[in-house]
């Protein structure tokens, strides 16, 4: 075999590797993935949602329950605006907390960098609250503002402490025919399987658009404290949603059997 001949099998051999490392990720997950990350295993494997509610959760067991507050409300438009929590929330001392940030941009917002830097910036402020164990991002970002999102959450990652887990709530869709959160920087991604979700009132709960087989949704699941709850969850981080309200609904538990 002449020398030229034998550098183009090596060119051709090359460039044969590139494309395979293209078509396969080399931060995919495998199908079978179940559990949360190394971050998230810190955490208990029950949370509770405290929303915009004036709410009293000193009878939560810090030893099996987290509680996920609402922190603040982003509202993105010409500028970011933020909005801090304004209802009381009462815990015992020792809760496991994770602040919780709510992202809104109606349509038409302008979603440039210059809003991505902003939004980082108010969303850092949530994540270096003393004593949280994890910061979550919520935001129902449409088609357009996918990438707008991904930006922002790799912007936040990067800036945010590194022991600190990343959490964001996804919508059902997005965790199974519409996937397009593989490659983002989270820990973990959370299903809300409940109709206050809104691609759960658009969509059976049976229709393959909502089955579960992206593995960063593989590893927790939210529901609410009314509605039916999905068969498999063992295993699982549970987020819970209180309807009415967990001065209501924290006795609905004691009947409806968690894993």
């Amino acid at each position: 075999m002449n020398s030229f001949q034998s550098r183009w099998n090596h060119i051709v051999a090359w460039t044969a590797l590139g494309i395979l490392c293209l078509i396969i990720r080399p931060d995919a997950v495998p199908l079978a993935f179940s559990g949360p990350s190394a971050r998230m295993q810190q955490l208990p494997s029950r949370t509770f949602w405290a929303w915009e509610r004036a709410e009293d959760l000193r009878a939560v067991d810090p030893q099996t329950t987290a509680i996920a507050y609402l922190d603040q409300t982003i509202l993105l438009g010409w500028d970011a605006v933020s909005t801090p929590r304004r209802q009381p929330l009462t815990y015992p001392s020792n809760a496991t907390l994770i602040a919780v940030v709510r992202i809104e941009a109606p349509p038409g917002a302008s979603l440039d960098t210059v809003q991505q830097q902003k939004a980082v910036a108010l969303l850092l402020k949530s994540a270096q609250r003393p004593g949280i164990a994890a910061l979550q991002v919520d935001f129902d970002a449409t088609r357009s503002q996918r990438h707008f999102y991904a930006e922002l959450l790799a912007d936040l990652r990067r800036q945010m402490p590194a022991n600190l887990p990343l959490s964001i709530t996804a919508l059902a869709s997005w965790c199974g025919r519409d996937d397009w959160i593989a490659s983002l920087p989270v820990d973990e991604a959370v299903p809300m399987l409940f109709r206050m979700e809104p691609d759960r009132r658009r969509a059976a709960p049976d229709a393959p658009q909502m089955r579960i087989s992206e593995p960063k949704c593989m590893g927790s699941v939210g529901i609410s404290t009314l509605e039916a709850w999905p068969d498999h969850m063992a295993g699982k981080r549970i987020y819970i949603f209180a309807d009415r309200g967990w001065h209501e609904d924290l006795s609905l538990l004691a009947d409806r059997k968690l894993p």
